[in-house]
This record gives structure tokens, sequence and C-alpha cells, in this order.
């Protein structure tokens, strides 16, 4: 019986093949898995950050006639609380910031998950401007401003779930 050399690339590309019944053909290996990732959260309330300079929710301003980050999720939020999910506002945002058109909507929207998105935990809404996230249920948000019993309710609340923005400066 002839038996083939033993290679170190060889014995390494034989312990990390996949199985044959996993794989279809070349052409459905070659190509590009598409996982898409999530920001949203569900029962969860986002509170603001330990170092945030505020003491109470502010309206995020337009800087230079144009909008920022915080005034388009601002704006998105207060108009609509339980409307959208995390995901919806933030491609919502990114897709005004980038002026992607309607038919593009849908592949962007894919693109954009594709790669890991900071989620509400890092906006200048929950950093900066003193403004809690809550998530229910169904993954729907609303903002609550830091000086309200409705965010402390949510604080006290231990049926919630309750995480920290991320901080603006080191520790």
């Amino acid at each position: 019986m002839f038996r083939a050399e033993v290679t170190p690339k060889r014995f390494l590309s034989a312990i990390f093949a996949k199985p044959k019944s996993l794989v279809a053909s070349t052409t459905d290996r070659m190509k590009p898995i598409n996982k898409i990732h999530t920001t949203n959260y569900f029962d969860t309330f986002i509170e603001v950050a330990d170092d945030c300079k505020v003491s109470a929710g502010r309206i995020p301003e337009v800087k230079n006639d144009k909008k920022t980050v915080a005034s388009m999720q601002f704006e998105l939020l207060s108009k609509n609380p339980y409307k959208y999910t995390s995901d919806d506002v933030l491609f919502q945002v990114f897709a005004e910031k980038n002026e992607v058109t309607e038919s593009d909507y849908k592949s962007a929207r894919e693109h954009f998950f594709s790669k890991g998105q900071p989620c509400f935990r890092a906006s200048p809404l929950t950093k900066q401007f003193g403004w809690g996230v809550h998530c229910d249920k169904n993954g729907k948000v609303a903002l609550c401003g830091m000086e309200t019993d409705k965010y402390k309710s949510f604080v006290a609340d231990p049926t919630i779930k309750k995480v920290k923005a991320m901080r603006t400066s080191k520790k």
C-alpha cells in the first residue's frame, strides 16, 4: 500500500478541512457568509454615562445648518416613541447622512449590518446629552430624560435589565 508523506501542511489541512457533507460545491465555498449583526436590546434600559456633563436631557443642536447624528436620532425618537427599533434608528440616520436612495435602501441596510455597529450605549444622546433609552419587549425604543420621574422608575425597576452608556473619557 502506498502511503503519502505527512507534511505539516497536509496535517493542518486535514485537521481544519470541512467535512464533505457540509460542502456542496466549490462555488458554494466561495460565497461569503452574510452574517447580520444587530444593535437591538429587549426589556433593557440604557442609562446615561457616568461622565455625562449635563444633569437633564438636553436637545442636541444643529451645527452649521447641518443635522448632527445626535439631532437626527433625537428627532426620530422624540417624535416616534416605541415605533422604531435601535437598528431602524441607527440605519435611518446613516441613510440620511449618506443620501441612500430608496431603491438602494434594502441592500445598503444589509451591507450596513453585515459588520457590527455601535449601539445606543455609544450614542451622543446617552453619553453627552442626558437621555436614557428604554427598549421594550419588542425592541422598540424611546427616549427618557435623566431628570424625569420615568427615568428614575426605569432605574429602580428590578424587572428591566440596566446597562450604562459608554464613558466619553477613560477612567
